[in-house]
């Protein structure tokens, strides 16, 4: 095997530095990497191999014959969110029928998976824990399909039996965009209005990572908790459990996925606890046919995780979790395209990470000073829609060194500023709980 094509749709260097690492271990043995991406930019030091920008409405088809004229020998799918998956889902079919092995989950386990209500259906059903709940059909609501008089009353009993107040999500959605909190039965109505009066056609145009209006959704309710999440690894027999990260907090409002503190680190109790969780998971992986990378993200409330859902791709935290357990997922990948076994079982963490966002950017000179005092595995701009959000900065150190970690930060904040005083606090309160 000489060539292997990565498959992506957000800026590569959301991935830094383990896809650079993946790929310079691949071109020491010999093979050569492709990135055949459909956002932002990519250099040499971002992507050292070949590279191809691809229009971002490529189909299926035209994804698949770029990565076959590339002449690939194998394909993996690193893409996010999750309608990408799909599309690379969709790409795995045509190139595999053309001979070229493609690390990414089956067409019928990712449609399920994307599907918000169905992967509801598929954890009850595997006996996990989730928020209970009920799905809005769109066609039903706006007249589109069979006229259903009672389909209203039935929503707003539905609403009743589980209690105000309840969280409003896209079926087919994903990184938080159209959540709604319905706080009220007149909240409810006039969700169902809204949605029930637009332009019938108002869904065919709705803008880059604009939810249109009129979508099937999913209420449920509330379930307040830590929010975290898990990458699961690996192909039917051998996948590997990464560490737990942790997001924020959830409760009756959404929340930006970067707005708080995120971390994986010593957390004995749920720890302990998500041991069961994760071998339910593993089977549900396997009856599902799982190959690649999935992400589950969850809320752990009360000595229990909830699961909110699975995403049929790379995960979000990634580098954090990479970052914790010193393993490196695009190169559990990258061996699967070889055809050699992934590791099986859990990762054992290694030490902290921690990510948080620097919203005013991070100098170059205060950069330096950053790498000089702590350990910095990645900092680079964090685009979403087309738009800067700030730098993403992710540090990591061994346990035993929280003080010494808080102090070397603490004395950078007070010479400039870096990191802000709302994160400095985050970061103390984690590492040094009891000062």
């Amino acid at each position: 095997m000489r060539k292997i094509a990565f498959l992506r749709s957000v800026r590569i260097q959301r991935a830094d530095p383990y896809i650079q690492r993946a790929v310079r271990a691949l071109a020491a043995d010999g093979i050569e990497s492709g990135l055949f991406h459909t956002s932002g930019t990519a250099g040499d030091e971002d992507f050292p191999g070949h590279r191809q920008r691809l229009d971002r409405g490529v189909t299926p088809r035209e994804l698949a014959d770029a990565v076959a004229g590339w002449g690939a020998d194998a394909a993996v799918s690193i893409s996010l969110p999750c309608e990408n998956a799909l599309r690379d889902a969709t790409a795995k079919a045509f190139l595999e029928e053309a001979g070229i092995p493609t690390v990414m989950s089956p067409l019928t386990a990712t449609m399920l998976l994307v599907d918000k209500w169905e992967t509801k259906q598929l954890c009850r059903r595997a006996g996990l824990d989730v928020p209970d709940g009920f799905r809005i059909d769109s066609d039903l609501l706006t007249g589109r399909g069979l006229a259903v008089p009672g389909y209203r009353d039935a929503l707003r009993v539905q609403a009743g039996r589980i209690g105000y107040p309840l969280m409003s999500k896209p079926v087919w959605e994903s990184t938080s965009v159209g959540i709604r909190t319905l706080h009220s039965p007149a909240d409810l109505d006039a969700h169902l209005d809204r949605d029930a009066h637009l332009d019938p056609d108002a869904h065919l145009d709705p803008g880059p990572r604009q939810t249109p209006a009129v979508v099937s959704t999913v209420v449920e309710q509330v379930v307040e908790g830590d929010l975290c999440s898990v990458d699961i690894v690996g192909r039917p027999g051998s996948y590997q459990v990464l560490p737990l990260c942790w997001t924020g907090r959830a409760g009756a409002e959404p929340v930006f996925t970067f707005a708080d503190l995120r971390w994986c680190g010593p957390h004995e109790e749920a720890d302990a606890a998500f041991t069961g969780v994760a071998r339910t998971l593993v089977r549900l992986c396997e009856s599902l046919g799982v190959q690649g990378s999935v992400n589950v993200d969850m809320i752990y409330t009360g000595g229990r995780f909830v699961v909110l859902e699975i995403n049929p791709r790379i995960g979000g935290a990634t580098t954090l979790s990479c970052a914790a357990s010193d393993t490196n997922t695009f190169t559990s990948l990258a061996r699967m395209a070889l055809g050699l076994p992934p590791a099986g079982g859990p990762a054992r963490r290694t030490g902290w990470a921690i990510e948080f966002l620097a919203r005013d950017g991070l100098p170059p000179a205060v950069r330096t000073e950053l790498a000089r005092r702590v350990r910095l595995v990645t900092a680079h701009d964090l685009v979403i829609d087309g738009v800067s959000q700030g730098d993403i900065v992710v540090i990591t150190l061994p346990e035993g060194e929280e003080d010494r970690t808080v102090k070397a930060l603490t004395e950078l904040h007070e010479a400039t500023g870096f990191p802000a005083t709302e994160v400095m606090g985050k970061i103390g309160a984690l590492l040094s709980p009891n000062p």
